[in-house]
């Protein structure tokens, strides 16, 4: 599965947002928008404020994932 990050990076991208934008929108500095990219995790507090602001369910794609898993691990 690809890093939360970098799918965070990925959907601001598509609505060609820019880091200035989402910094302001998140109440953080650019610097720590940065660093949400590099994560592999991110607290489901911010990832729920992350994905009002983009517009897209980040839980999804845990969910889909677990799924994936679920199955796997039956069959």
């Amino acid at each position: 599965m690809q890093s939360i990050g970098s799918l965070i990076k990925e959907k601001l991208l598509e609505r060609n947002k820019t880091v200035v934008w989402f910094s302001k929108e998140l109440g953080c500095s650019r610097t720590n928008v940065y660093k949400i990219f590099e994560r592999t995790s991110v607290d489901t507090d911010d990832l729920c404020r992350i994905s009002l602001i983009l517009g897209y369910d980040f839980f999804k794609i845990y969910s889909e994932e677990l799924s994936r898993q679920l199955k796997k691990n039956k069959g």
